[in-house]
């Protein structure tokens, strides 16, 4: 999804919250200040498994609870799709393209930021995948623990800002086959794993390391499910966090962009639409004052 990958501390996300009592739900379609979200995701949870943790024993601290009601959910409870939460100038897509894919050719005046092409070793099928930017076809970017999932096994009581963390974790994105992302939908370890069985045990070795760092719960099947892949892999460890990126020449100090100096300049860096607390933004942009600039 180069040799660039986003923020450590963004792995490291909001469980800590967990003990402090759930705080109410932004109210929808609320974009949360990019502040508000950096702050929830530099929090270190008390309960994030370490590096290379048996992930078999990492699932026997998640509590089994029952699955909660789906009311009330929607994508844009967990924040603006592909917010730009570790601050680097790019938004969480184009990092995790450019993390995940090889070969990559980005988008000119991007600061490398924006991916045009590259070649995706597909985990969930196996296959071998050209991605062109536009195609609509090819790549997706996956939540490892769905989002419905997650606002069904805790995330429903959480403020927006930590959904947003949680949606924008590199820990719980991989680019995957488009189609196989399409078949998964909001779809558990109980009820979906990816076609390629060699990819099963680091799967749900991603998904109880996201489900501990984030503090949601599993279900009893769900559970179940993890348990019987990780009996063919006790000693599978639980993914190791990335390394914080490189600050994109031209933004400054590390996490503070400079305001773009007018429109025209967001688009052609790939930016735009831009939301309040975005990298880049500027009041003088947003003319109606309705949080989003460059529409």
């Amino acid at each position: 999804m180069e040799q660039r990958s986003p923020r450590a501390a963004v792995l490291a996300v909001l469980a800590a919250l967990a003990l402090t009592g759930c705080q109410p739900a932004g109210p929808s379609g609320t974009a949360p200040g990019a502040d508000a979200v950096s702050e929830a995701a530099d929090r270190a949870p008390a309960s994030a498994p370490a590096a290379g943790q048996a992930a078999v024993d990492v699932l026997a601290t998640l509590p089994v609870k029952g699955r909660a009601a789906k009311t009330g959910y929607d994508r844009d409870r967990f924040g603006p799709q592909w917010a730009d939460v570790d601050r680097n100038g790019c938004d969480t897509r184009n990092d995790v393209l450019a993390r995940d894919l090889t070969d990559e050719t980005f988008k000119p005046a991007t600061r490398d930021c924006v991916v045009l092409t590259g070649t995706l070793a597909d985990p969930y099928t196996g296959t071998t995948i050209a991605f062109v930017r536009g195609d609509g076809s090819s790549v997706d970017v996956d939540h490892v623990v769905a989002l419905g999932n997650a606002w069904q096994t805790g995330a429903a009581g959480w403020d927006e800002a930590r959904r947003t963390a949680l949606a924008n974790d590199p820990l719980n994105l991989l680019a995957v086959d488009y189609s196989a992302n399409r078949q998964k939908g909001d779809g558990d370890a109980a009820t979906w794993l990816p076609g390629n069985r060699a990819a099963r045990c680091g799967y749900v070795a991603r998904q109880v390391a996201v489900k501990a760092t984030h503090g949601l719960w599993v279900t009893p099947a769900e559970h179940d499910a993890i348990a019987q892949v990780l009996a063919d892999c006790p000693g599978e460890p639980v993914p190791a966090p990335t390394t914080a990126p490189p600050t994109p020449a031209g933004t400054g100090t590390p996490g503070a962009a400079q305001p773009y100096p007018d429109c025209a300049a967001a688009r052609a860096a790939g930016a735009a639409p831009l939301h309040r607390g975005d990298p880049g933004w500027s009041d003088r942009m947003d003319g109606d004052g309705d949080g989003v600039a460059c529409e």
